[in-house]
């Protein structure tokens, strides 16, 4: 089965504001809950991503922050501990990396399953929930559930400078769940 994310009102409304500023950026929305059908145990808060190119971070952040909304770029862990609103969704602007595997869902660059797996492996602070064996029940689900281009998602992990590392992980938990 092909994975396609819910995309929310609320990312949709986003896009709709950030693509009239900046119609050429470009861009991939998407929400930490997209994980939840695939974890054991779920977290009580998401973070919304814009990830767009390198030299519109600064702009599209100042952007959305004059629209009054929690947001944040690339934060490391330490500042998300300590500084992060209890909101339901913060908003959180990151570098979009260059041929990031993307579809289009209603209308707006969203991730692939290829990539959120990547991205998780990772490690980022946005993803702190879905680390440790939460990771490996992700990743279990994910092969389980959906058809995942494995071409893509390891030519990603290299982009991201985890191709090897990725390709050993991802390798084990097949094997876990072959034996099972």
């Amino acid at each position: 089965m092909v994975y396609r994310p819910e995309i929310s009102k609320k990312i949709i409304t986003l896009h709709s504001k950030v693509r009239k500023i900046f119609p050429f950026l470009q861009t991939c929305f998407w929400s930490t809950a997209v994980y939840n059908e695939l974890m054991l145990h779920q977290p009580g808060w998401f973070y919304i991503l814009v990830e767009v190119e390198k030299d519109a971070m600064q702009s599209v952040f100042f952007f959305l922050k004059d629209l009054k909304h929690p947001v944040f770029i690339e934060p490391s862990e330490e500042i998300m501990e300590s500084y992060f609103p209890y909101e339901k969704e913060t908003l959180i602007v990151k570098q979009l990396v260059t041929e990031s595997p993307l579809q289009k869902i209603a209308g707006v660059n969203t991730v692939t399953i290829e990539k959120m797996l990547v991205d998780i492996f990772c490690g980022e602070a946005a993803f702190e929930a879905q680390q440790g064996s939460e990771m490996r029940n992700i990743f279990r689900e994910a092969i389980s559930k959906y058809n995942i281009n494995e071409n893509r998602m390891f030519r990603y992990a290299s982009r991201r400078n985890k191709r090897e590392a990725l390709k050993k992980y991802y390798n084990s938990v097949r094997t876990e769940l072959r034996i099972k």
